[in-house]
């Protein structure tokens, strides 16, 4: 990808329906986007609010077809593909003067760009102006329509009662879907490794190269440590699947799930990428080509790339380029502060006006998610207040109305959720049969209580910012990252983009530690909740907590020489960090 011509950052899935119709937004604007495939009757609501609204052609997939999760997909991807290329085409139709479309694509557009320089050099020749009009009609770059599937989302699935065969999982029909439709874009594949749904890759042609040597679909790989990359990179390229790209994520995440490591920090797992690259491609490469010859399949048109792109708490445009230019990332991920751009993100106006308002002290790590994965979020948010008024009142858990998240089998044979009324119910009553103390039941209590419907809760925002009204239970689930805290206003699209691109500065003005100290607090506050929790006399569990306190201690190490040349002032912020847990001087006997 030649990153002179594009844009050099992305904006990750945010919760299943922030993002979902985001490439509508911006994709023809330049700028690539990605859709959560989670949630198929939210993609059933939206298509038909979008075919209305485009005049085009709209038949509801019922539910009582055999393969409805996966036609909703795809029907839902066609669409959206349909309506980027309309407007994409109305885009090229424009002028270049100041205020048309077109001229805004081109405002956008990062000033090191030699698109713009084309732009630039275009207002002062009529010449270059017309040669610049007939290049745009061919070559013009899209953002690309991406699509994400939490490997963990995989739900099996019943019919009168019977399993479903695998294919009909959830992650299963949804890839299945995302195969089947006319996109030719990426599928980001998160939430770890999964063997079984790798392995149903291989049934699709669109994952590879057609006679020509095009992948029509690409794989990109959302990985926390290079050794992570490595082994999933190698078990793909061995069944004929490249991989395009290494999404690596910071622990202080765009928003949402957040899988911490044990205690390695950012930064120095963005510098095993940065000294590993050649041996990732290499070893990939190797495995590739064999597994190309051996199922005699077509050879790719040009060598085969890798890019590495880096996402997680990023915040300003001197972070941005530092990623950019110190590890060479070939693109960033700006994920949270793009909740506060209606332009980019479908979101209703008091979610916005909840995240504008959140400082430090409103956003928090929790225990929302039924899946047991820590998760961003954010005091107020509608949702979690029905939530506590419902357990205040002795109504505990929710109705589980759309069953993704049903993982549980402590008190059933068939999988349930942990923020179900049926399974909190019976969790309660174990434990008020427990002869505990007052303190334990209710830490027992909070956490049992916690969980929450984000099935129903993360949908909700963008229905209501196109007017469909649900239930009056349909609360709202909101999962900004910390990194919400230091911006406090609505943006517009252009306001955003120039941020990132030190045009502009849409910081507030108190202090915002540097993104890898944010990450580094975070960790610190880990390691500090499990100093307290953990059982010493267990010898696995010393273990790690010896090995997690090793690993940020090398992050430190490995920061103080990083910044020791030309920034003095991460390092003294660092130390102060640090004598605020007296903790870390303890040795773990």
């Amino acid at each position: 990808m030649d990153i002179l011509k594009r844009h050099s950052f992305h904006i990750p899935v945010l919760g299943l329906g922030y993002t979902l119709d985001t490439p509508v937004k911006v994709a023809p604007y330049g700028i690539s986007s990605v859709i959560s495939l989670v949630d198929d009757k939210l993609m059933e609501q939206v298509r038909e609010v979008y075919c209305k609204k485009f005049n085009m052609p709209f038949k509801a997939v019922s539910d009582k077809v055999e393969d409805y999760r996966a036609e909703r997909v795809t029907s839902y991807l066609n669409m959206i593909d349909d309506v980027v290329s309309q407007k994409v085409a109305e885009l090229k139709k424009s002028t270049l003067e100041k205020g048309s479309e077109l001229e805004k694509y081109f405002r956008l557009l990062p000033d090191v760009s030699s698109l713009k320089e084309k732009f630039n050099l275009s207002q002062k020749s009529k010449q270059l102006k017309d040669e610049l009009i007939n290049w745009v009609q061919d070559h013009l770059p899209v953002g690309s329509i991406d699509v994400n599937i939490m490997t963990k989302l995989d739900k099996v699935n019943y019919k009168d009662g019977e399993q479903l065969p695998i294919e009909f999982n959830d992650a299963h029909a949804a890839l299945r879907g995302f195969a089947n439709s006319k996109l030719n874009s990426s599928l980001v594949l998160s939430a770890g490794m999964s063997p079984r749904l790798y392995s149903y890759l291989e049934n699709f042609k669109d994952f590879y190269p057609d006679e020509n040597g095009i992948i029509k679909k690409n794989i990109i790989l959302k990985v926390s440590d290079f050794r992570s990359a490595l082994v999933q990179g190698k078990m793909l390229a061995a069944k004929g699947l490249w991989v395009s790209e290494y999404r690596i994520e910071s622990g202080v995440n765009c928003g949402g799930h957040a899988f911490p490591t044990n205690g390695v920090l950012f930064g120095p797992i963005l510098e095993e990428f940065r000294q590993s690259k050649d041996r990732l491609v290499d070893t990939c490469k190797a495995a590739y080509e064999a597994a190309i010859e051996k199922k005699e399949l077509n050879k790719p048109a040009s060598e085969p790339e890798i890019l590495i792109t880096a996402q997680g708490g990023v915040g300003t445009t001197e972070e941005h380029n530092f990623l950019m230019d110190h590890y060479n990332m070939d693109s960033v991920g700006w994920g949270t502060p793009f909740m506060l751009v209606p332009e980019a993100v479908s979101i209703d106006n008091t979610t916005l006006k909840l995240l504008a308002d959140a400082k430090e002290k409103d956003l928090y790590f929790s225990g929302l998610s039924p899946l047991g994965v820590p998760f961003n979020s954010v005091y107020g948010a509608s949702m979690s207040e029905l939530r506590l008024a419902n357990a205040e009142a002795g109504k505990h858990g929710a109705a589980c109305t759309k069953k993704f998240l049903q993982y549980n089998t402590e008190y059933t044979d068939k999988p349930i959720c942990t923020a179900s009324k049926q399974y909190q119910k019976q969790k309660l009553e174990e434990i008020k049969s427990l002869d505990l103390t007052e303190a334990a039941y209710n830490k027992q209590y909070a956490k049992i209580i916690e969980k929450e419907c984000l099935c129903v809760g993360l949908g909700v925002s963008l229905l209501e910012s196109k007017g469909i009204m649900g239930s009056a239970t349909d609360k709202v689930t909101v999962c900004p990252g910390p990194n919400l805290a230091y911006f406090s206003k609505e943006m517009s699209l252009e306001e955003m983009v120039d941020h990132i691109y030190g045009r502009a500065n849409q910081l507030d003005d108190r202090p915002r530690p540097h993104m890898f100290l944010k990450e580094m607090h975070m960790y610190l506050d880990i390691y500090k909740e499990r100093l307290e929790e953990v059982d010493l006399e267990n010898a696995k569990e010393k273990k790690q907590l010896i090995a997690f306190k090793k690993n940020v201690f090398d992050g430190v190490a490995y920061y103080k020489e990083l910044f020791a040349a030309n920034n003095t002032a991460i390092i003294a912020e660092l130390d102060e960090l640090l004598s605020k847990y007296p903790e870390l001087e303890k040795e773990i006997a």
